[in-house]
């Protein structure tokens, strides 16, 4: 079932949203060589709970952290570590949510950590520009296979290939909520957009293969292939206009 959210709600989850793009956009000077992943997890720990808000990651269906910290060809779920320190010329995708009053937001970026290869700047841009492209069909009277279709078409443009196993979805007082948001498939199929709908929109893309694996911790989700993947995610409110991007920092938007 399909929630349509009142303005009041989408307030409250405006509140969670603009503290998740915040911390996004503090962590482009954070990710650096030498860092541990959990270390990037305890950050943005901190400043959820100094908000007064809750990790939404933290205990969600046992996760045992706050952040999902996934390495080159971990594409998702990656679990903090203090052994696992970053370096030069990794990339690394952060996935974070914020409960406030009982509303999440939700959202991801991939970062380049110091001077990363020319391959993996492009998937980095590559996945940004596959959500932007996606995000054009945001809007009431489009179908869900639109956004899905823009976004595959811009990430196989660029020589990348689209996750199958794991799609976008509906967010609110749940973090997973119906819709599924698939990155891929036919457009002018699927649900038809309406007013007061909120969507979690997060390509992930792959250097190789879109087949994937999960990892004997049961959660991290990798490259079949080990070749490298990122992920770019916000929550869109769907209006009688444009879009809103509740989980992108002005300061952010103000360079895209």
């Amino acid at each position: 079932m399909i929630y349509i959210k009142t303005d009041d709600e989408i307030d409250m989850m405006r509140t969670a949203g603009k503290v998740i793009g915040s911390i996004l956009y503090e962590l482009t000077g954070l990710v650096e060589p030498g860092i541990s992943t959990q270390a990037v997890n305890d950050f943005i720990e901190t400043r959820i709970r100094g908000e007064g808000m809750e990790p939404t990651f933290l205990g969600y269906n046992g996760f045992p952290a706050s952040a999902c910290v996934s390495v080159n060809d971990e594409i998702v779920h990656g679990i903090p570590s203090p052994d696992r320190r970053m370096k030069e010329g990794d990339i690394v995708g952060v996935d974070i949510g914020a409960t406030y009053a009982g509303w999440v937001a939700d959202a991801a970026r991939t970062y380049p950590v110091g001077r990363v290869s020319n391959t993996a700047s492009r998937i980095i841009s590559a996945c940004r520009d596959s959500f932007f492209a996606g995000l054009k069909y945001c809007r009431a009277g489009q179908r869900l296979g639109d956004i899905g279709h823009a976004i595959q078409v811009a990430a196989e443009s660029e020589g990348f290939s689209v996750v199958r196993d794991l799609v976008g979805h509906g967010v609110g007082k749940e973090m997973h909520e119906d819709p599924q948001v698939k990155n891929y498939g036919p457009a002018g199929k699927g649900v038809k957009l309406m007013k007061g709908m909120v969507l979690a929109i997060e390509p992930m893309i792959n250097e190789g293969v879109y087949d994937t694996e999960t990892l004997n911790d049961n959660w991290t989700v990798v490259t079949a292939d080990g070749g490298l993947s990122a992920h770019y995610e916000n929550t869109v409110v769907i209006t009688d206009g444009d879009p809103e991007l509740i989980t992108m920092d002005e300061r952010e938007a103000a360079a895209v």
